[in-house]
């Protein structure tokens, strides 16, 4: 994607930024259970999309990148899946960053 279209993605994309090539949202949870739920639902969601985003867990926060390496950066595929885990995450967060 160029510049421009990630740009109008992000419009879209509540939370999410563009970090070092790659879409960057952080989620803010209740706990660490929580937390780690959160990353099993978002596992799911990868899976069946057949694309796999960096994850971090810390305590009771999930950091999220998104990015298609063998393209060199965001394509429609990372949209597509914040897209998915943004919706995922408005019911179980407790605040988002």
């Amino acid at each position: 994607m160029t510049k421009a279209e990630i740009q109008d993605a992000l419009g879209a994309l509540a939370g999410w930024e563009m970090a070092d090539n790659a879409l960057h949202r952080q989620f803010v949870l209740r706990d660490f259970v929580a937390a780690v739920g959160f990353v099993m639902s978002i596992a799911l969601l990868a899976e069946r999309a057949g694309h796999h985003p960096d994850l971090l867990i810390r305590w009771n926060r999930v950091d999220v990148t998104l990015t298609t390496h063998d393209k060199g950066g965001v394509t429609d595929k990372d949209v597509a899946l914040a897209r998915e885990i943004g919706a995922l995450a408005g019911p179980v967060l407790l605040a988002v960053r």
